[in-house]
C-alpha cells in the first residue's frame, strides 16, 4: 500500500473557540476577552485559543502529505460537535484511524475515505478527524496521480475540468470598519460578514445593524473602484429572531426592510434566526424563503446553524428552506462530503457556499479551494482567521495558481488531441 506511516503534530487554529451561548446571553468584552461564566459544555472560559492537529501520511516514496483537524469557532452550538480536544482526538486517531490509513489504496480517493471513516463502536468518528484525514488523503491521491487535488475531485465525481473562478467572501470580525475598507480596496466579491453576534451590535429593533448595512453600501460606492459591485453578506447569528421574534412573516418583513435600504445591491442574510432544531429550522426557513421570493426581494437568506452534516444540507436543499447553504467544512466532516454537498445544492437549484471557520488553517483553506473550484461552488470563504489580508491571500492565491495549472492542463490536452 502507498501509506507506510502516519504522523501527528499539534498545531494552532487561526482564531479562537467561543462560547456562543454565553455571548448571546450578554457576556461583556474586556479587551479581547469575553467576561462571564461558560455555558457550553467543554468550555473553561468564554474564549479559548483554537487548537488543531495535523495528520501526515508518509508515502512509499517518503513524500509526506498533510491535513489539519480542528473544530469551528462556535463549537458545541447549533447541533455541532463539542469543543476540539487535541489529546482526545490525537489518541483516537493513533488508535483507530492510523491503522486504517496504513491499509487503504490511497490512489482511490472516495474508496479510501469510505474505508477509513467507517464507524467506531457503532458511532461516527469525530467530524474533525474526518475533515483532517480526508484532506491528507486528497493530497495523497493528487501526489500519486501527479495531478491537482481539484482534478482528483473532478475525476471521482465525473465533473468537467473547471474554467471559472469562484467568488470569494471575506469576513470582518469585530474590526468592522477597517476591514470593510480593506475588502473594498481589494475588490472582494462578497463582503463583509460583520459579526453581528450580540444585542449591542444588532440594536433595538435592528436599528444598529441597519445603519451598518447602509454604511457598508455607501462606503463601497465612496471608495470602491469604478464598476465594483460586490454582494453584501451579513451574518446576524440569529439576532433577527432574538430581537424581532420568531414569526417567519416578521423576520421576512425585517429582511425586506433592510434590503430596501440598499436597493442596488444583492443582500445575503446569514442565520436570521435559530428555531431550536433542524426540523423547526427547515419549516420556518422555508416560509421565509417563500415570502421573500413572492415579494421579488433582492434579499437571500443563508442557513448555517442547524445545517451541519451532509444529510442536513440535503434536507434544507430539497425543502427549498434556504437560498444559499453555508457548507461549514469542519462540521460536514470529510471534505469529500463538502463536494457532495455542493452537488446536492446544485441539483436542487440552491446556492452552495463553501464556508468553514476562522479557526481553520492554511492547509484546510487550500484544500477547500480545490473542492470549491472543482465543483464550481457559488462562493467560498476567505479563511482562516478573522482578518482580511491573510485569508484573502491564502484562498485567492491558491485559486489563481490552481486555475493557471488547470488552464495549462486543458491546453496540453487539446494540443495532444
Amino acid at each position: 500500500m502507498q501509506i507506510k506511516d502516519v504522523l501527528l503534530a499539534p498545531g494552532n487554529g487561526a482564531f479562537f473557540y467561543d462560547d456562543q451561548a454565553a455571548i448571546r446571553s450578554g457576556a461583556t468584552h474586556d479587551g479581547f476577552l469575553y467576561v462571564g461564566e461558560p455555558m457550553t459544555p467543554g468550555f473553561t472560559s468564554l474564549r479559548v485559543p483554537a487548537s488543531s492537529l495535523s495528520v501526515g501520511l508518509v508515502l512509499t516514496d517518503d513524500t509526506i502529505v498533510w491535513g489539519d483537524m480542528m473544530g469551528v469557532q462556535y463549537s458545541g452550538a447549533g447541533g455541532r460537535d463539542s469543543l476540539f480536544d487535541t489529546a482526545h482526538i490525537s489518541a483516537l486517531t493513533a488508535r483507530v484511524v492510523a491503522p486504517r490509513l496504513l491499509d487503504v489504496d490511497a490512489s482511490r480517493y472516495l474508496y479510501a475515505c469510505a474505508e477509513v471513516f467507517q464507524p467506531f463502536e457503532h458511532k461516527r468518528l469525530p467530524l474533525a478527524i474526518e475533515y483532517g484525514a480526508s484532506q491528507a488523503l486528497l493530497r495523497a491521491a493528487a501526489h500519486l496521480h501527479r495531478t491537482t487535488m481539484s482534478e482528483i475531485i473532478c475525476d471521482e465525481f465525473k465533473l468537467p475540468l473547471p474554467k471559472h473562478r469562484v467568488p470569494i467572501y471575506c469576513q470582518s470580525g469585530d474590526a468592522r470598519e477597517i476591514n470593510v475598507d480593506k475588502m473594498i480596496l481589494k475588490a472582494v466579491d462578497v463582503l463583509p460578514h460583520g459579526l453581528i453576534n450580540s444585542r449591542q451590535k444588532f440594536g433595538t429593533d435592528g436599528q444598529t445593524f441597519m445603519e451598518f448595512v447602509k454604511w457598508v453600501a455607501a462606503r463601497t460606492l465612496q471608495i470602491g473602484r469604478p464598476g465594483y459591485h460586490p454582494v453584501l453578506h451579513f451574518d446576524v447569528y440569529g439576532w433577527i429572531g432574538q430581537e424581532i421574534g420568531l414569526e417567519p412573516q416578521s423576520i421576512a418583513d425585517f429582511i425586506c426592510k433592510v434590503a430596501d435600504t440598499v436597493p442596488n445591491f444583492m443582500l445575503n442574510i446569514e442565520s436570521p434566526a435559530d428555531f431550536g432544531s433542524t426540523q423547526a429550522q427547515i419549516e420556518n426557513y422555508a416560509k421565509i424563503v417563500s415570502i421573500l421570493d413572492n415579494r421579488g426581494s433582492s434579499a437571500r437568506i443563508v442557513v448555517d446553524e442547524r445545517c451541519n452534516t451532509l444529510e442536513d444540507i440535503r434536507l434544507f436543499a430539497e425543502s427549498k428552506a434556504t437560498h444559499l447553504v453555508q457548507i461549514k467544512t469542519p462540521d460536514v466532516g470529510s471534505i469529500a462530503d463538502t463536494a457532495r454537498a455542493v452537488l446536492i445544492c446544485k441539483a436542487n437549484k440552491v446556492g452552495a457556499y463553501v464556508g468553514g471557520s476562522c479557526t481553520e488553517t492554511d492547509l484546510s483553506a487550500q484544500a477547500s479551494v480545490h473542492v470549491s473550484v472543482a465543483t464550481q461552488a457559488d462562493m467560498m470563504l476567505a479563511k482562516p482567521g478573522m482578518g482580511v489580508d491573510e485569508a484573502f491571500s491564502i484562498v485567492g492565491n491558491e485559486q489563481n495558481r490552481l486555475l493557471a495549472m488547470l488552464n495549462r492542463r486543458r491546453a496540453h490536452t487539446e494540443n495532444v488531441g
